[in-house]
């Protein structure tokens, strides 16, 4: 009750009053409530303190560069001061509101291809942008940093009531990846920083239609946001659903999806690397939730399903263990899709 208080305090930056306030809670990082005015609907988040406010900077760049190109995105709306956001009782921010559909998970071929193709037009349209990031999220696909901070995890926790089954799978997860090998060198594109499932706005006929929580625009490697992407979307059971597998399927008709947007501007070492770009951030995921489960201090927990946040990040864990395993199986397959995809 106190944050929608506070929410309709904000809302006086914009001068609309009277507003219904209608919570969302499909994202875990900002407070996101749908606004219903006289004025229309919007879209009003509190900013959560991990980001700086300055990434409503690049936030504008990008959907202003989006919008110029024809592809459709949420845009910040000014306060009635001509700022970015408003600052009293949090970062708060007013977007436009696109109606829309999100899910936890891909249940379909038809939508994982749109997906794909709707990142692959993102990607495309903002090829060209001209803008220095000054809020991107350093380091944050540093694989080997992640690897380090699980095996320090392991160390200095060896009290921890979690250890004993915490460090198999750590061991695991760092000769799983020291076989894939090392990533080719390519220049940073601009990627959206976290493509997940819930991040794609769908229309109720299954068009991928925009990608929503912008506040991890960045320039790095693409065959990372694609990792990324590709991990979420290819995994049926989600992350805390049951045993996880990589679906074959879903990956393809991803792949196909992105290279009808991508296909003669994606370079050979970007499509060469994908496959293991997706083990990789599978496995770079999975140390990461280990290393939580004995930290206990960072990744958002179901208090209602699991007794600690230790319990809930080591099943994330060893759902992304077995993701990783699963991709393992098929590796050769999922190349092939690959080369198929980008074939001259």
């Amino acid at each position: 009750m106190e944050v929608a208080e506070a929410a309709k305090r904000a809302l006086g930056a914009w001068s609309i009053a009277d507003a219904e306030l209608v919570p969302i809670e499909v994202g875990l990082i900002n407070v996101t409530f749908e606004v219903r005015s006289g004025r229309g609907r919007f879209i009003l988040q509190r900013l959560n303190p991990i980001f700086s406010p300055r990434v409503h900077e690049d936030i504008e760049a990008v959907t202003e560069h989006l919008a110029r190109r024809g592809i459709e995105t949420p845009r910040l709306v000014r306060t009635d001061a001509d700022a970015r956001y408003h600052d009293s009782e949090g970062v708060w921010r007013l977007m436009t509101f696109i109606e829309g559909e999100t899910h936890a998970r891909l249940t379909s071929d038809a939508l994982a291809r749109e997906a794909g193709a709707l990142l692959g037009r993102f990607h495309r349209a903002t090829a060209d942008l001209e803008h220095t990031f000054v809020a991107g999220r350093l380091g944050v696909h540093d694989t080997p940093k992640h690897m380090r901070a699980l095996e320090d995890a392991v160390r200095e926790h060896a009290g921890h009531r979690l250890h004993a089954e915490v460090a198999p799978f750590a061991t695991e997860i760092a000769e799983r990846y020291g076989a894939l090998g090392a990533l080719p060198p390519v220049e940073d594109r601009v990627v959206h920083g976290d493509p997940k499932v819930s991040n794609v706005l769908f229309t109720p006929e299954g068009a991928a239609r925009c990608l929503v929580d912008l506040d991890t625009l960045a320039r790095m490697p693409i065959y990372l946001e694609l990792g990324d992407a590709l991990r979420s979307w290819c995994n049926p059971a989600g992350e805390d659903g049951g045993e996880a597998t990589f679906s074959l399927p879903l990956f393809a008709a991803a792949i196909e999806g992105y290279a009808s947007s991508t296909r003669g501007w994606l370079t050979s070492e970007e499509s060469g690397a994908l496959v293991r770009a997706t083990a990789t951030i599978i496995l770079e995921l999975a140390a990461r939730f280990a290393a939580d489960a004995l930290r206990e201090s960072y990744f958002g927990w179901n208090e209602k399903r699991f007794a600690t946040r230790g319990d809930h990040n080591l099943l994330r864990a060893q759902r992304q263990l077995q993701e990783a395993k699963s991709l393992a199986d098929v590796m050769e397959d999922a190349e092939a899709v690959v080369a198929r995809a980008y074939a001259p």
